[in-house]
């Protein structure tokens, strides 16, 4: 027994996922809700270590006194993926980038090292899952190669800090941190290991200025795979996307200390490897010679980019007398079941024995609240058998009493939407001046726009 008025120590326990701390196992965290990742590391009443002054690396300036040359980007060349990472690379910075196996990431990364070894200087490329000369293969493929390109195939970290020590890279590709090992530091591909191995190479980028991009796996669900602080010690989290079926590829900015962190970047994949599309509001476009009933053209903003979508909506009677269906594919599914019954209860189209399908066109995900007035109107379309007018894009925020309400950005909407040579527009009250060219059909309510149209 302890002595009188002396707590008995007791196990502490930590997630080795997000660093949530707790003074009892448990089976999941309650902060990432991850499983089976509460370990014992130690004690909970341990007594705190008193920590002294220490040596500074730098003194404090006033912060109009910090220089700026090295904090800024450096173009790479390729469009899409600067408007991206909000113009180029940053030296000493640490990038993320994660998606699906086969999306393209390799592919496109090592298109970067090569605009990068022609413009600013060596570019390494470490592979832990290929060999080099497998990278070789894809290299002479989309034609990167160059004698600033450097490879290897490497998965010990020592390994990779020896090459970073003999070819002194102005860019570092890891492909990918998952596959490196750093002994000592738990399993290998683990949280701990991961973070070991992040942390060493972040460091040497901050000391060297060296631009390092990290390629990282995901999981089943779609998230980054590895500890969550795995982000947060990054400067860039990039999110790579794309249909198995389809040749386009997104690339999306998740985190940015340097730049906008809502922008998007349209990609091609191909034999010649990812091709930037500086214009891609056509491939979310259906082209047909009249219209037909079921469809609506809509605008979304991805960062400061304006995207024509449509969106595409079925209704059909149930077969055999069962319960309707309702399945959605490219659309925020609360959403559309919110859409579905104000058009329903406020538009007086009748839904409820009849199968309801909603999609976007060209593999393009819409979540934004401005697409709402496009997908009822495309019931309604769908339910009536009748076709909108030609030439029409809708814009809009529809609310449970089947009010439209006004959308950021309406001005770059309605420009974009007038290049691509659209001539009317279904918006909202005091949505704003015309663009040349195009006439505005102001409604207050689903109502009135379902009376002006149908």
């Amino acid at each position: 027994m302890p002595p009188a008025g002396v707590k008995s120590a007791r196990p502490a326990h930590r997630c080795t996922e997000c660093g949530y701390a707790s003074a009892k196992w448990v089976g999941r965290c309650p902060e990432c809700q991850a499983w089976g990742t509460i370990q014992e590391f130690g004690s909970a009443t341990a007594p705190l270590r008193a920590v002294t002054a220490g040596p500074v690396t730098a003194p404090a300036r006033p912060i109009a006194e910090v220089e700026l040359a090295g904090a800024r980007a450096v173009p790479t060349g390729i469009a899409e993926f600067d408007r991206v990472l909000g113009g180029g690379l940053v030296p000493g910075a640490v990038l993320l980038v994660a998606g699906e196996p086969g999306v393209g990431k390799s592919t496109l990364l090592l298109e970067v090292a090569h605009r990068v070894a022609e413009r600013n200087g060596p570019a390494l490329v470490v592979s832990g899952e290929e060999s080099a000369g497998q990278v070789r293969l894809r290299a002479e493929r989309i034609g990167a190669l160059h004698e600033r390109l450097y490879l290897a195939a490497e998965t010990e970290l020592s390994a990779v800090m020896s090459h970073i020590e003999q070819v002194n890279p102005t860019l570092l590709i890891l492909d990918s941190v998952q596959t490196v090992r750093s002994p000592g530091d738990g399993t290998d591909g683990g949280a701990t290991q991961v973070r070991a191995v992040a942390s060493a190479l972040t460091a040497m980028s901050k000391s060297r200025g060296m631009t390092t991009i990290l390629v990282g796996h995901v999981t089943k669900d779609g998230a980054i795979a590895g500890p969550r602080t795995l982000e947060h010690l990054v400067d860039v989290v990039i999110s790579f996307d794309g249909e198995r079926h389809s040749t386009l590829r997104l690339v999306r900015a998740v985190k940015n200390r340097f730049g906008p962190a809502d922008e998007i970047g349209c990609f091609e994949i191909g034999d010649a490897g990812v091709v930037g599309v500086p214009d891609p509001s056509a491939l979310f476009v259906s082209r047909r010679t009249a219209p037909v009933p079921g469809s609506c053209v809509t605008v979304t903003m991805e960062g400061s980019r304006p995207l024509l979508a449509e969106v595409q909506a079925l209704v059909a009677g149930t077969g055999g007398g069962g319960s309707p269906r309702r399945a959605v594919s490219g659309l925020d599914a609360q959403r559309v079941a919110m859409v579905n019954a104000v058009v329903e209860r406020r538009g007086g189209v009748k839904l409820a024995d009849a199968d309801v399908f909603a999609a976007s066109v060209g593999g393009v995900r819409i979540a934004e609240p401005a697409a709402d007035l496009a997908l009822a109107l495309a019931i309604a379309s769908a339910a009536k058998d009748r076709a909108l007018p030609e030439g029409m894009v809708a814009l809009g925020e529809v609310g449970l009493s089947g009010e439209i309400r006004r959308v950021g950005g309406a001005g770059r909407r309605l420009a974009e939407a007038a290049r691509q040579g659209y001539t009317a527009a279904l918006v909202p009250v005091d949505a704003g001046a015309a663009p040349p060219g195009m006439r505005l059909i102001e409604v207050p309510d689903l109502g009135a726009a379902f009376h002006r149209l149908f």
